[in-house]
């Protein structure tokens, strides 16, 4: 029986606290408790002793900033999620507790941001922004930061890359779009109402949503679609082949065509793990398969993708894979 309860960290200064019984016998959900033969309490930190947490609004941009111990200046990462909204906070704290600078950017769904809540209200010149700002940050090394997006975070990603004035020095994408069929309000990437591609949503038996055909290349509007042509730098791109979200082997596949076209195939890494769904984050972080989504105007469940074991171990293998990444890509 699913809860669709998805485990998200909220306040990463405090440690997830588990405790952990060795139990005598076999016990089945259905048995009582049998007689505890041992037990002991663990904690999983996600900020290393004196990594240092900063809230930032500054010029509009709104999010956090994470800086590892020490002077720096430190290589960095632009953290970019996806539409569940919000500020989401753990990957950077992590980042930061490997070393890297790392600034977790909201862009829908935040109190500090301008309204309505469902739709993207900041364009171009707000990621642009988040980026300088990190640049430019007397702890960080200005040609040494990088981008990292999950979700519809990699369309954002892919499409800030694509700027003449912005020269990341990495790019790490995880089952996500090269475009949008979300109408866009003006040319800077503000959208209209999120809900314009419900034609493109699927139910299972239960009622669930999937979101995946809303980013098949071919549903994808031709004006939103990054053009790469111009890229640079390396991008890893990390899928799930059971992301039931995102179109994200025929994105991946999408991005690889276009670099092989521009003779830029040297750029392109992929990583691709059968059994794992869309949600692919730093490892031990709890899959949920399906969620909910969104309680008004409407319950709605969403489906993910993933099953438990392989999920698992595609988390923990990406994120040594990621980290490797970086290192190559942005250590001195």
């Amino acid at each position: 029986m699913w809860s669709f309860l998805q485990a998200e960290k909220k306040k990463v200064e405090t440690p997830y606290v588990m405790l952990m019984s060795l139990l005598k016998g076999h016990v089945s959900p259905s048995e009582r408790p049998s007689t505890e033969l041992a037990a002991v309490t663990a904690e999983r930190w996600y900020m290393a002793p004196g990594v240092r947490r900063i809230d930032i609004r500054q010029n509009g941009v709104v999010g956090t900033l994470f800086l590892p111990p020490g002077p720096g200046p430190f290589p960095a990462m632009l953290d970019l999620w996806g539409m569940g909204g919000g500020l989401v906070e753990y990957r950077s704290a992590l980042f930061a507790s490997r070393g890297y600078a790392s600034f977790s950017l909201a862009y829908i769904g935040h109190k500090d941001l301008p309204g309505p809540q469902h739709r993207i209200n900041v364009g171009d010149p707000y990621f642009k922004s988040a980026f300088q700002l990190l640049q430019d940050h007397p702890q960080v090394y200005r040609d040494s930061v990088g981008i990292i997006g999950l979700s519809f975070g990699v369309y954002l990603t892919l499409r800030l890359a694509n700027h003449s004035d912005i020269k990341p020095s990495c790019l790490i994408c995880i089952n996500g779009p090269a475009g949008s069929n979300i109408k866009l309000a003006d040319a800077d990437g503000r959208t209209e109402q999120m809900e314009n591609d419900q034609k493109y949503w699927t139910y299972d038996d239960q009622g669930n949503v999937s979101f995946r055909a809303v980013s098949l290349p071919a549903n994808l509007s031709p004006e939103s679609k990054v053009e790469l042509d111009h890229l640079t730098c390396p991008l890893m791109c990390i899928v799930g082949e059971d992301d039931l979200s995102a179109s994200s082997i025929e994105n991946a596949n999408l991005i690889e065509e276009t670099l092989s076209a521009a003779v830029k195939s040297q750029l392109f890494t992929r990583l691709s793990y059968p059994g794992a769904g869309h949600l692919i984050e730093p490892p031990y972080t709890p899959n949920s398969r399906a969620s909910l989504w969104s309680v008004k105007p409407q319950k709605l469940v969403t489906l993910w993708g993933g099953h438990l074991a392989l999920h698992a171990a595609a988390q923990e293998a990406s994120w040594k894979k990621i980290l490797e990444f970086m290192e190559t890509n942005l250590r001195h």
